[in-house]
C-alpha cells in the first residue's frame, strides 16, 4: 500500500525513506564506518530508532514521526488491534523523545487522517518530506544572504555543533544547509565542527557530510570551542534548533549555549537556522522546554568501554536552551527573525505583525 514518496536529486543522503510498507532508516550509529539501514515494520522498532538515536534531527524526527503512524497503523491491521490500542501506540511514537517539537508535530499532523487510511496518512507524511525539503533550500538562501551582509571577511570561517545537515533532516539540511549555500557561493574558507560530546556527531556525521560535499572541515573538541571564537578565527557559527520558544529562546545539543556566550563576548554573529515547524508557539519562553535526560553510560563509556571509573555515575542532559539575548539571528524558510530586534518570532511561521 505504498505511496511513492518524493525524490530531491539535490540531497546527498536520505536518512529517511519509505519503501515495500517500511519505513526505512540509515542507521547513524554506525557512521562514518559503515551505512546500513534500519527497516520499521512494527512501533517497536520505530521507538527504538528514535530512542537510539538511530534517526536523530528535528526535521528528520517529524517525517519519522508521520510515517511512524503509517506503520502502527498497518501493524493494527495485520494484529488486529483496537482503536484505543492503535491511540496508545501512536502515542507510544509521539512521545519517543520529549525535547524536539517535530516528532510530536509529524505525529499530530497526520493523525486526524487516520479514519481516511494509510494511504491518506502516507500521501500527508511524503507532503512534509517535500515541504521540509523546500524549506531548507528556502532557509539556507536566507541564512547565506544574512550572513554574507553582517559578516565582512571573505570567505568566511564558520563554527558549527552537531549535526544539522542531510542526516538531520530529509534532504540537504539547516545550518549545514546554510553551509553548504555558503559553499556553493565559493564563501567558505573553513568549517570548526565541534565533535559534540558524548557520541560525537559533530565528527562522525558533520565532517563525514563535509567531505562528501568538499567543504574544508577541521573536527575540535567541544572543549575548544569557546578559544576558537575568542581567538578570532570564527566569523559566524551556525547551529540548529530542536525547539524554538516564543520568546526566541531556542533548544539545541548540549553545548550549544557555551557557544552562543562565546559569540556574545567576541562579537561575532550566533545564528540558529530551523524550519518552521520547530517553533513552538505554545511554549512561552525557554525554561518551559523539557530536557531530554539520556542514559548516564553515554558519558561514562565510549564504544563499549568504560572510561569513568567505578562508582562515578554520567550527567548526561541531550539540550540545553541559549536565551534569545543571546543570539543574533533565527532564520526559517518564513523570516529571518533578528530576537532583540523588531520582527516577531512569528514571523518564523509566516505570521504576520
Amino acid at each position: 500500500m505504498s505511496v511513492p514518496g518524493p525524490t530531491d536529486p539535490r540531497a546527498v543522503v536520505r536518512a529517511v525513506q519509505w519503501s515495500d510498507d517500511t519505513l526505512v532508516l540509515l542507521d547513524q550509529t554506525l557512521l562514518p564506518a559503515r551505512e546500513e539501514h534500519v527497516a520499521c515494520t512494527d512501533v517497536d522498532s520505530v521507538v527504538d530508532s528514535v530512542q537510539r538515536l538511530v534517526v536523530r534531527g528535528a526535521p528528520a524526527l517529524g517525517a519519522v514521526g508521520a510515517y511512524g503512524v503509517a506503520v502502527a497503523m498497518l501493524q493494527a491491521e495485520r494484529e488486529d488491534w483496537g482503536d484505543d490500542r492503535l491511540r496508545r501506540e501512536i502515542l507510544r511514537i509521539r512521545d519517543a523523545r520529549p525535547t524536539a517539537i517535530n516528532l510530536a508535530w509529524g505525529v499530530d499532523r497526520v493523525t486526524p487522517l487516520v479514519p481516511a487510511g494509510v494511504t491518506a496518512v502516507l500521501t500527508e507524511a511524503h507532503a512534509i518530506v517535500g515541504e521540509d525539503q523546500a524549506a531548507n533550500r528556502e532557509l539556507s538562501r536566507r541564512g547565506a544572504d544574512w550572513i554574507l551582509d553582517r559578516v565582512e571577511r571573505r570567505p568566511v570561517r564558520v563554527l558549527t555543533h552537531c549535526n544539522t545537515g542531510d542526516l538531520a533532516t530529509t534532504g540537504w539540511g539547516t545550518a549545514l544547509g546554510i553551509i553548504r549555500e555558503l559553499h556553493d557561493r565559493g564563501q567558505v574558507e573553513m568549517v570548526y565542527a565541534d565533535e559534540t560530546r558524548p557520541l560525537l556527531q559533530g565528527a562522525r556525521l558533520t565532517a563525514w557530510e563535509c567531505a562528501r560535499q568538499g567543504i574544508p572541515c577541521r573536527v575540535q573538541a567541544d572543549g575548544a570551542a569557546a578559544s576558537t571564537i575568542l581567538r578570532g578565527l570564527v566569523d559566524v557559527a551556525i547551529i540548529g534548533a530542536d525547539r524554538i520558544a516564543r520568546n526566541g529562546d531556542t533548544a539545541n545539543k548540549i553545548g550549544s549555549v557555551g557557544i552562543a556566550l562565546a559569540c556574545h563576548a567576541a562579537g561575532i554573529p550566533f545564528v540558529v537556522a530551523a524550519p518552521s515547524s520547530t517553533v513552538d508557539m505554545a511554549t512561552p519562553d525557554g525554561s518551559h522546554i523539557e530536557i531530554e535526560l539520556r542514559d548516564g553510560a553515554e558519558v561514562t563509556t565510549y564504544a563499549g568501554a568504560r572510561v569513568a571509573p567505578e562508582g562515578a555515575d554520567g550527567f548526561n542532559p541531550a539540550f540545553d536552551v541559549t536565551p534569545a539575548r543571546y543570539i543574533s539571528a533565527v532564520i526559517s524558510e518564513c523570516a529571518v527573525v533578528e530576537p532583540d530586534g523588531v520582527a516577531p518570532v512569528g514571523a518564523l511561521v509566516g505570521e504576520r505583525s
